[in-house]
Protein backbone atom coordinates (compact mmCIF):
# COMPACT_ATOMS: atom_id res chain seq x y z
CA UNK A 1 0.00 0.00 0.00
CA UNK A 2 1.25 3.46 -0.89
CA UNK A 3 2.28 5.61 2.05
CA UNK A 4 -0.36 8.19 2.90
CA UNK A 5 0.02 11.47 4.72
CA UNK A 6 -1.96 14.63 5.30
CA UNK A 7 -1.38 17.28 2.60
CA UNK A 8 -0.33 19.87 5.21
CA UNK A 9 1.83 20.14 8.30
CA UNK A 10 0.46 20.78 11.77
CA UNK A 11 -0.17 24.49 12.26
CA UNK A 12 -0.73 25.17 8.55
CA UNK A 13 -3.52 27.53 7.52
CA UNK A 14 -6.22 25.75 5.51
CA UNK A 15 -9.21 27.40 3.86
CA UNK A 16 -12.27 25.37 2.94
CA UNK A 17 -14.52 26.78 0.22
CA UNK A 18 -18.10 25.58 0.36
CA UNK A 19 -20.16 24.72 3.44
CA UNK A 20 -22.12 21.79 2.11
CA UNK A 21 -21.85 18.39 3.74
CA UNK A 22 -18.40 17.63 2.29
CA UNK A 23 -17.00 21.10 3.00
CA UNK A 24 -18.15 21.01 6.62
CA UNK A 25 -16.64 17.54 7.02
CA UNK A 26 -13.36 18.72 5.46
CA UNK A 27 -13.17 21.68 7.85
CA UNK A 28 -13.62 19.36 10.83
CA UNK A 29 -11.02 16.89 9.57
CA UNK A 30 -8.43 19.58 8.84
CA UNK A 31 -8.94 21.11 12.29
CA UNK A 32 -8.72 17.69 13.95
CA UNK A 33 -5.37 17.14 12.19
CA UNK A 34 -3.87 20.37 13.52
CA UNK A 35 -4.65 22.98 10.86
CA UNK A 36 -5.82 26.52 11.49
CA UNK A 37 -9.05 26.43 9.50
CA UNK A 38 -11.17 29.09 7.85
CA UNK A 39 -14.33 27.85 6.09
CA UNK A 40 -16.67 29.98 3.99
CA UNK A 41 -19.47 29.89 1.46
CA UNK A 42 -20.61 32.61 -0.92
CA UNK A 43 -24.21 31.63 -0.22
CA UNK A 44 -26.04 32.10 3.05
CA UNK A 45 -28.86 29.58 2.86
CA UNK A 46 -30.26 27.54 5.72
CA UNK A 47 -27.70 24.76 5.24
CA UNK A 48 -24.75 27.16 5.14
CA UNK A 49 -25.87 29.12 8.21
CA UNK A 50 -26.37 25.89 10.16
CA UNK A 51 -22.86 24.78 9.18
CA UNK A 52 -21.40 28.10 10.37
CA UNK A 53 -23.14 27.73 13.74
CA UNK A 54 -21.95 24.14 14.15
CA UNK A 55 -18.35 24.84 13.17
CA UNK A 56 -18.17 28.00 15.25
CA UNK A 57 -19.36 26.04 18.30
CA UNK A 58 -16.38 23.75 17.73
CA UNK A 59 -13.93 26.65 17.57
CA UNK A 60 -13.56 26.60 13.78
CA UNK A 61 -13.74 29.98 12.03
CA UNK A 62 -16.55 29.98 9.46
CA UNK A 63 -18.88 32.40 7.68
CA UNK A 64 -21.63 32.30 5.06
CA UNK A 65 -22.55 34.91 2.50
CA UNK A 66 -18.99 35.89 1.55
CA UNK A 67 -15.41 34.71 1.13
CA UNK A 68 -12.74 36.60 3.03
CA UNK A 69 -10.22 36.73 0.19
CA UNK A 70 -7.45 38.13 2.41
CA UNK A 71 -7.63 35.06 4.63
CA UNK A 72 -8.00 32.67 1.72
CA UNK A 73 -5.06 34.12 -0.19
CA UNK A 74 -2.95 33.86 2.96
CA UNK A 75 -3.62 30.10 3.21
CA UNK A 76 -1.11 27.30 2.76
CA UNK A 77 -3.81 25.07 1.25
CA UNK A 78 -7.36 25.48 -0.06
CA UNK A 79 -9.90 22.65 -0.08
CA UNK A 80 -12.43 23.44 -2.81
CA UNK A 81 -16.00 22.27 -3.17
CA UNK A 82 -16.50 20.55 -6.55
CA UNK A 83 -19.44 22.87 -7.13
CA UNK A 84 -17.19 25.92 -7.43
CA UNK A 85 -16.16 26.40 -11.04
CA UNK A 86 -12.44 26.78 -11.84
CA UNK A 87 -13.49 29.87 -13.83
CA UNK A 88 -15.10 31.54 -10.81
CA UNK A 89 -13.50 34.73 -9.54
CA UNK A 90 -12.46 33.19 -6.22
CA UNK A 91 -10.71 30.24 -7.88
CA UNK A 92 -9.06 32.47 -10.45
CA UNK A 93 -7.57 34.60 -7.67
CA UNK A 94 -6.34 31.54 -5.80
CA UNK A 95 -4.79 30.13 -8.96
CA UNK A 96 -3.08 33.44 -9.78
CA UNK A 97 -1.50 33.44 -6.32
CA UNK A 98 -0.21 29.87 -6.86
CA UNK A 99 -1.89 28.40 -3.79
CA UNK A 100 -2.47 24.63 -3.74
CA UNK A 101 -6.07 23.55 -4.17
CA UNK A 102 -7.31 20.03 -3.51
CA UNK A 103 -10.60 18.17 -3.35
CA UNK A 104 -12.18 16.96 -0.11
CA UNK A 105 -11.51 13.33 -1.07
CA UNK A 106 -7.80 14.18 -1.45
CA UNK A 107 -7.76 15.69 2.04
CA UNK A 108 -9.48 12.61 3.51
CA UNK A 109 -7.17 10.19 1.71
CA UNK A 110 -4.23 11.40 3.80
CA UNK A 111 -5.46 9.62 6.94
CA UNK A 112 -7.45 6.85 5.33
CA UNK A 113 -6.27 3.30 5.95
CA UNK A 114 -8.91 1.62 3.77
CA UNK A 115 -8.25 0.33 0.28
CA UNK A 116 -9.99 2.33 -2.45
CA UNK A 117 -12.29 1.60 -5.37
CA UNK A 118 -12.68 4.75 -7.47
CA UNK A 119 -15.66 4.97 -9.82
CA UNK A 120 -16.28 7.63 -12.44
CA UNK A 121 -18.16 8.09 -15.70
CA UNK A 122 -20.80 10.41 -17.06
CA UNK A 123 -23.75 8.37 -15.76
CA UNK A 124 -24.34 5.53 -13.32
CA UNK A 125 -21.64 6.51 -10.80
CA UNK A 126 -23.89 6.61 -7.76
CA UNK A 127 -25.73 3.39 -8.61
CA UNK A 128 -22.49 1.50 -9.25
CA UNK A 129 -20.80 2.92 -6.17
CA UNK A 130 -23.63 1.95 -3.85
CA UNK A 131 -24.09 -1.42 -5.50
CA UNK A 132 -20.38 -2.27 -5.21
CA UNK A 133 -20.39 -1.41 -1.51
CA UNK A 134 -23.55 -3.48 -1.02
CA UNK A 135 -21.99 -6.52 -2.71
CA UNK A 136 -18.93 -6.28 -0.47
CA UNK A 137 -20.98 -5.86 2.71
CA UNK A 138 -23.29 -8.73 1.78
CA UNK A 139 -20.23 -10.95 1.37
CA UNK A 140 -18.97 -10.05 4.86
CA UNK A 141 -16.39 -7.41 3.88
CA UNK A 142 -16.60 -4.05 5.61
CA UNK A 143 -17.15 -1.33 3.01
CA UNK A 144 -18.46 2.23 2.83
CA UNK A 145 -19.73 4.15 -0.20
CA UNK A 146 -18.54 7.76 -0.21
CA UNK A 147 -17.19 10.70 -2.17
CA UNK A 148 -19.56 12.53 -4.51
CA UNK A 149 -22.36 10.27 -3.30
CA UNK A 150 -23.28 12.47 -0.34
CA UNK A 151 -21.22 10.63 2.28
CA UNK A 152 -17.99 12.66 2.57
CA UNK A 153 -14.83 10.61 2.71
CA UNK A 154 -13.72 12.85 5.59
CA UNK A 155 -16.36 11.22 7.79
CA UNK A 156 -14.72 7.84 7.26
CA UNK A 157 -11.22 9.30 7.72
CA UNK A 158 -12.19 10.55 11.19
CA UNK A 159 -13.48 7.17 12.36
CA UNK A 160 -11.28 5.17 14.72
CA UNK A 161 -12.16 1.90 13.00
CA UNK A 162 -12.09 2.25 9.24
CA UNK A 163 -13.57 -0.23 6.75
CA UNK A 164 -11.55 -2.62 4.62
CA UNK A 165 -12.71 -0.80 1.49
CA UNK A 166 -14.10 2.60 0.58
CA UNK A 167 -15.98 2.79 -2.71
CA UNK A 168 -15.62 6.37 -3.92
CA UNK A 169 -17.77 8.10 -6.50
CA UNK A 170 -15.51 10.58 -8.30
CA UNK A 171 -16.92 13.43 -10.36
CA UNK A 172 -14.84 15.11 -13.05
CA UNK A 173 -14.64 18.16 -10.77
CA UNK A 174 -13.14 16.10 -7.95
CA UNK A 175 -10.72 14.35 -10.29
CA UNK A 176 -9.44 17.75 -11.40
CA UNK A 177 -8.29 18.51 -7.84
CA UNK A 178 -6.55 15.24 -6.95
CA UNK A 179 -2.84 14.94 -6.22
CA UNK A 180 -1.73 11.73 -4.47
CA UNK A 181 -5.12 10.02 -4.22
CA UNK A 182 -4.64 6.39 -5.25
CA UNK A 183 -7.15 3.77 -6.37
CA UNK A 184 -6.60 0.05 -5.95
CA UNK A 185 -9.46 -0.58 -8.37
CA UNK A 186 -10.48 2.07 -10.91
CA UNK A 187 -13.75 2.02 -12.87
CA UNK A 188 -14.71 4.11 -15.91
CA UNK A 189 -18.37 3.43 -16.71
CA UNK A 190 -19.13 5.51 -19.80
CA UNK A 191 -18.54 8.86 -21.46
CA UNK A 192 -21.05 11.28 -22.96
CA UNK A 193 -21.36 15.06 -23.27
CA UNK A 194 -22.03 16.71 -19.90
CA UNK A 195 -21.22 19.87 -17.96
CA UNK A 196 -20.72 21.80 -21.18
CA UNK A 197 -21.95 24.82 -19.24
CA UNK A 198 -18.75 24.56 -17.18
CA UNK A 199 -16.11 23.10 -19.49
CA UNK A 200 -14.71 24.95 -22.49
CA UNK A 201 -15.34 21.91 -24.68
CA UNK A 202 -16.01 18.17 -24.55
CA UNK A 203 -12.30 17.33 -24.70
CA UNK A 204 -11.64 19.32 -21.52
CA UNK A 205 -14.36 17.33 -19.72
CA UNK A 206 -12.90 14.05 -20.94
CA UNK A 207 -9.41 15.12 -19.86
CA UNK A 208 -10.61 15.48 -16.29
CA UNK A 209 -12.18 12.02 -16.48
CA UNK A 210 -8.86 10.69 -17.76
CA UNK A 211 -7.22 11.85 -14.53
CA UNK A 212 -8.62 8.68 -12.96
CA UNK A 213 -5.78 6.77 -14.61
CA UNK A 214 -3.18 9.06 -13.04
CA UNK A 215 -4.55 7.90 -9.67
CA UNK A 216 -3.46 4.32 -10.36
CA UNK A 217 -0.21 2.41 -10.78
CA UNK A 218 0.98 -0.97 -12.05
CA UNK A 219 -0.91 -2.74 -9.25
CA UNK A 220 -4.25 -1.04 -9.94
CA UNK A 221 -6.98 -3.19 -11.48
CA UNK A 222 -9.04 -1.36 -14.11
CA UNK A 223 -12.69 -1.97 -15.00
CA UNK A 224 -13.84 -0.49 -18.33
CA UNK A 225 -16.94 -0.43 -20.54
CA UNK A 226 -16.17 -2.53 -23.61
CA UNK A 227 -19.24 -1.14 -25.39
CA UNK A 228 -18.09 2.49 -25.19
CA UNK A 229 -15.41 3.38 -27.76
CA UNK A 230 -14.75 6.71 -26.01
CA UNK A 231 -13.91 4.86 -22.79
CA UNK A 232 -11.55 2.49 -24.55
CA UNK A 233 -9.90 5.34 -26.42
CA UNK A 234 -9.43 7.39 -23.26
CA UNK A 235 -8.00 4.39 -21.41
CA UNK A 236 -5.56 3.78 -24.26
CA UNK A 237 -3.00 1.05 -23.43
CA UNK A 238 -4.62 0.33 -20.05
CA UNK A 239 -7.57 -1.23 -21.89
CA UNK A 240 -5.47 -4.22 -22.95
CA UNK A 241 -5.03 -5.40 -19.37
CA UNK A 242 -8.37 -4.20 -18.01
CA UNK A 243 -11.39 -6.17 -16.86
CA UNK A 244 -14.18 -5.31 -19.30
CA UNK A 245 -17.96 -5.38 -19.12
CA UNK A 246 -20.35 -5.62 -22.05
CA UNK A 247 -24.05 -5.94 -22.80
CA UNK A 248 -23.30 -7.19 -26.30
CA UNK A 249 -20.51 -9.78 -26.34
CA UNK A 250 -18.51 -12.06 -24.04
CA UNK A 251 -15.18 -10.62 -22.90
CA UNK A 252 -11.89 -12.29 -22.10
CA UNK A 253 -11.85 -11.02 -18.51
CA UNK A 254 -14.69 -9.27 -16.75
CA UNK A 255 -18.45 -9.64 -17.14
CA UNK A 256 -21.18 -9.66 -19.77
CA UNK A 257 -24.86 -10.28 -20.42
CA UNK A 258 -25.21 -13.72 -21.97
CA UNK A 259 -27.44 -14.58 -24.92
CA UNK A 260 -29.88 -16.24 -22.52
CA UNK A 261 -30.16 -13.13 -20.35
CA UNK A 262 -27.81 -13.92 -17.47
CA UNK A 263 -25.14 -11.67 -15.93
CA UNK A 264 -21.98 -13.73 -16.39
CA UNK A 265 -18.43 -13.17 -15.22
CA UNK A 266 -14.92 -14.49 -15.80
CA UNK A 267 -12.44 -13.04 -13.33
CA UNK A 268 -9.82 -15.75 -12.96
CA UNK A 269 -10.37 -18.04 -15.92
CA UNK A 270 -13.60 -19.71 -14.79
CA UNK A 271 -17.03 -18.67 -16.04
CA UNK A 272 -19.42 -17.59 -13.27
CA UNK A 273 -23.18 -17.18 -13.74
CA UNK A 274 -24.15 -14.41 -11.35
CA UNK A 275 -27.83 -13.53 -11.84
CA UNK A 276 -30.59 -13.63 -14.47
CA UNK A 277 -31.25 -10.13 -15.75
CA UNK A 278 -34.96 -10.55 -14.93
CA UNK A 279 -34.11 -10.86 -11.22
CA UNK A 280 -32.13 -7.62 -11.03
CA UNK A 281 -34.16 -5.08 -8.98
CA UNK A 282 -32.89 -2.14 -11.06
CA UNK A 283 -34.69 -0.92 -14.19
CA UNK A 284 -33.07 -0.44 -17.58
CA UNK A 285 -30.23 -1.90 -19.63
CA UNK A 286 -27.91 0.85 -18.39
CA UNK A 287 -28.36 -0.56 -14.88
CA UNK A 288 -27.44 -4.03 -16.14
CA UNK A 289 -24.15 -2.47 -17.25
CA UNK A 290 -23.78 -0.80 -13.85
CA UNK A 291 -24.45 -4.14 -12.12
CA UNK A 292 -21.78 -5.84 -14.24
CA UNK A 293 -19.23 -3.14 -13.36
CA UNK A 294 -20.11 -3.41 -9.67
CA UNK A 295 -19.90 -7.20 -9.72
CA UNK A 296 -16.46 -7.18 -11.33
CA UNK A 297 -15.21 -4.57 -8.87
CA UNK A 298 -16.55 -6.49 -5.88
CA UNK A 299 -15.03 -9.75 -7.14
CA UNK A 300 -11.64 -8.04 -7.53
CA UNK A 301 -11.99 -6.74 -3.97
CA UNK A 302 -12.53 -10.23 -2.61
CA UNK A 303 -16.27 -10.87 -2.86
CA UNK A 304 -16.76 -14.62 -3.51
CA UNK A 305 -18.39 -15.56 -6.81
CA UNK A 306 -21.32 -17.28 -5.11
CA UNK A 307 -22.12 -14.12 -3.13
CA UNK A 308 -22.52 -11.87 -6.18
CA UNK A 309 -25.99 -13.11 -7.14
CA UNK A 310 -27.41 -12.73 -3.63
CA UNK A 311 -25.89 -9.27 -3.33
CA UNK A 312 -27.37 -8.15 -6.65
CA UNK A 313 -30.82 -9.24 -5.46
CA UNK A 314 -30.72 -6.83 -2.51
CA UNK A 315 -33.29 -4.09 -3.21
CA UNK A 316 -31.52 -0.83 -3.97
CA UNK A 317 -32.20 2.34 -2.00
CA UNK A 318 -31.53 4.90 -4.71
CA UNK A 319 -33.87 7.87 -4.42
CA UNK A 320 -34.33 10.06 -7.50
CA UNK A 321 -33.00 7.34 -9.83
CA UNK A 322 -35.87 5.71 -11.75
CA UNK A 323 -37.73 5.61 -8.44
CA UNK A 324 -41.47 5.01 -8.42
CA UNK A 325 -43.39 8.00 -7.08
CA UNK A 326 -46.62 6.02 -7.14
CA UNK A 327 -49.46 5.14 -9.48
CA UNK A 328 -52.42 7.43 -10.05
CA UNK A 329 -55.43 6.18 -12.04
CA UNK A 330 -53.31 3.53 -13.73
CA UNK A 331 -50.51 5.97 -14.62
CA UNK A 332 -47.05 5.15 -13.24
CA UNK A 333 -45.04 8.19 -12.08
CA UNK A 334 -41.25 7.85 -12.09
CA UNK A 335 -38.85 10.18 -10.27
CA UNK A 336 -35.52 10.25 -12.11
CA UNK A 337 -34.41 13.70 -10.94
CA UNK A 338 -30.78 12.51 -10.86
CA UNK A 339 -30.86 12.47 -14.67
CA UNK A 340 -29.14 15.84 -15.03
CA UNK A 341 -27.86 15.31 -18.58
CA UNK A 342 -29.22 14.15 -21.91
CA UNK A 343 -27.43 10.78 -21.87
CA UNK A 344 -29.04 9.85 -18.54
CA UNK A 345 -32.49 10.93 -19.73
CA UNK A 346 -32.06 8.98 -22.97
CA UNK A 347 -31.15 5.85 -20.99
CA UNK A 348 -34.24 6.36 -18.82
CA UNK A 349 -36.50 6.47 -21.90
CA UNK A 350 -35.03 3.16 -23.04
CA UNK A 351 -35.87 1.57 -19.67
CA UNK A 352 -39.62 1.54 -20.42
CA UNK A 353 -41.64 -0.26 -23.09
CA UNK A 354 -44.95 1.48 -22.30
CA UNK A 355 -46.15 4.86 -23.62
CA UNK A 356 -44.20 7.75 -22.05
CA UNK A 357 -45.06 11.30 -21.14
CA UNK A 358 -41.72 12.89 -20.32
CA UNK A 359 -40.98 15.90 -18.13
CA UNK A 360 -37.86 17.73 -19.29
CA UNK A 361 -36.34 20.96 -18.04
CA UNK A 362 -34.23 22.93 -15.63
CA UNK A 363 -31.03 24.76 -16.41
CA UNK A 364 -29.65 23.97 -19.86
CA UNK A 365 -26.16 22.38 -19.85
CA UNK A 366 -25.20 22.88 -23.48
CA UNK A 367 -26.39 19.55 -24.92
CA UNK A 368 -28.91 18.94 -27.74
CA UNK A 369 -32.08 17.02 -26.83
CA UNK A 370 -32.61 15.17 -30.12
CA UNK A 371 -31.36 11.79 -28.83
CA UNK A 372 -34.21 11.69 -26.32
CA UNK A 373 -36.82 11.88 -29.07
CA UNK A 374 -34.91 9.32 -31.12
CA UNK A 375 -34.71 6.86 -28.22
CA UNK A 376 -38.45 7.19 -27.60
CA UNK A 377 -39.57 7.44 -31.21
CA UNK A 378 -42.03 4.54 -30.87
CA UNK A 379 -43.45 5.35 -27.40
CA UNK A 380 -42.84 9.01 -26.50
CA UNK A 381 -46.37 10.47 -26.54
CA UNK A 382 -45.64 13.92 -25.18
CA UNK A 383 -43.05 16.14 -23.51
CA UNK A 384 -43.79 18.66 -20.79
CA UNK A 385 -41.00 21.25 -20.77
CA UNK A 386 -40.37 23.45 -17.74
CA UNK A 387 -37.77 25.78 -16.26
CA UNK A 388 -35.14 27.91 -18.00
CA UNK A 389 -34.50 25.29 -20.69
CA UNK A 390 -38.17 25.03 -21.74
CA UNK A 391 -37.93 27.34 -24.81
CA UNK A 392 -34.87 25.49 -26.10
CA UNK A 393 -36.49 22.09 -25.55
CA UNK A 394 -39.59 23.29 -27.39
CA UNK A 395 -37.51 24.61 -30.30
CA UNK A 396 -35.44 21.44 -30.64
CA UNK A 397 -38.19 18.83 -30.19
CA UNK A 398 -41.05 20.55 -32.00
CA UNK A 399 -42.07 18.16 -34.76
CA UNK A 400 -40.07 15.26 -33.26
CA UNK A 401 -42.58 14.56 -30.47
CA UNK A 402 -46.37 14.35 -30.97
CA UNK A 403 -47.15 16.97 -28.36
CA UNK A 404 -45.09 19.47 -26.33
CA UNK A 405 -46.43 21.58 -23.48
CA UNK A 406 -44.51 24.32 -21.68
CA UNK A 407 -45.33 25.09 -18.05
CA UNK A 408 -43.88 27.19 -15.26
CA UNK A 409 -43.42 25.53 -11.88
CA UNK A 410 -43.43 21.92 -10.76
CA UNK A 411 -47.12 21.68 -9.84
CA UNK A 412 -48.21 23.05 -13.21
CA UNK A 413 -45.85 20.71 -15.07
CA UNK A 414 -47.16 17.68 -13.17
CA UNK A 415 -50.77 18.67 -13.90
CA UNK A 416 -49.92 19.09 -17.60
CA UNK A 417 -48.34 15.63 -17.65
CA UNK A 418 -51.42 14.15 -15.98
CA UNK A 419 -53.61 15.78 -18.64
CA UNK A 420 -51.63 13.93 -21.35
CA UNK A 421 -51.56 10.52 -19.61
CA UNK A 422 -54.05 7.66 -19.65
CA UNK A 423 -54.09 4.37 -17.77
CA UNK A 424 -51.10 2.24 -18.80
CA UNK A 425 -48.82 5.21 -19.47
CA UNK A 426 -45.71 6.22 -17.52
CA UNK A 427 -44.89 9.82 -16.65
CA UNK A 428 -41.11 9.98 -16.61
CA UNK A 429 -39.58 12.88 -14.70
CA UNK A 430 -36.08 12.69 -16.15
CA UNK A 431 -35.13 16.35 -16.63
CA UNK A 432 -31.85 16.11 -18.65
CA UNK A 433 -30.87 19.45 -17.07
CA UNK A 434 -29.41 20.69 -13.82
CA UNK A 435 -31.78 21.83 -11.09
CA UNK A 436 -30.16 25.17 -10.37
CA UNK A 437 -32.74 27.38 -12.04
CA UNK A 438 -35.36 26.40 -9.45
CA UNK A 439 -33.76 24.18 -6.81
CA UNK A 440 -30.40 23.91 -4.99
CA UNK A 441 -29.86 20.30 -6.08
CA UNK A 442 -31.52 17.36 -7.82
CA UNK A 443 -32.64 15.86 -4.48
CA UNK A 444 -34.78 18.86 -3.57
CA UNK A 445 -36.14 18.91 -7.12
CA UNK A 446 -37.05 15.23 -6.92
CA UNK A 447 -38.78 15.75 -3.58
CA UNK A 448 -40.82 18.58 -5.10
CA UNK A 449 -41.88 16.29 -7.93
CA UNK A 450 -42.94 13.54 -5.52
CA UNK A 451 -44.96 16.03 -3.44
CA UNK A 452 -46.71 17.29 -6.56
CA UNK A 453 -47.60 13.73 -7.57
CA UNK A 454 -48.88 12.97 -4.06
CA UNK A 455 -51.05 16.10 -4.16
CA UNK A 456 -52.38 15.03 -7.53
CA UNK A 457 -53.18 11.61 -6.09
CA UNK A 458 -55.03 13.14 -3.14
CA UNK A 459 -57.18 15.28 -5.44
CA UNK A 460 -58.08 12.33 -7.66
CA UNK A 461 -58.89 10.14 -4.65
CA UNK A 462 -61.46 12.74 -3.58
CA UNK A 463 -63.01 13.10 -6.99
Amino acid sequence: MKRREMPFAAGATVSVLGLGVSGTAAARLAAARGAVVYASDAFAGVEQKAAVDALSAEGISAEAGRHDMDRILDSDLVVVSPGISPFSEVRQEISARGIRTIAEVELAYGTLSSRVIGITGTNGKTTTTQLTATLLRESGTSAVAGGNIGHPLSWTAMEEEQPDWVVVELSSFQLADLESFHVDIGVLLNLAPDHLDRYRDLQAYYRDKQRLFAAGDDDTAWVLNADDPFVLDLANSIAEEAFLFSLNDPVKRGGWLSADGVLVGNIDGTEERWLPEAELPLLGSHNVANALAASISARLAGCPADAVGSGLRVPSDLPHRLESAGEVAGVLWINDSKATNVAAATAAVRAFDRPIIMMLGGRHKGEPYASIAEAGSDRLKAVVAFGEAAPKILAELDGAVPHIAVENGMDAAVRAARHQAVSGDVVLFSPACSSFDMYPNYEVRGEAFVRAVQSLSTVEDRS
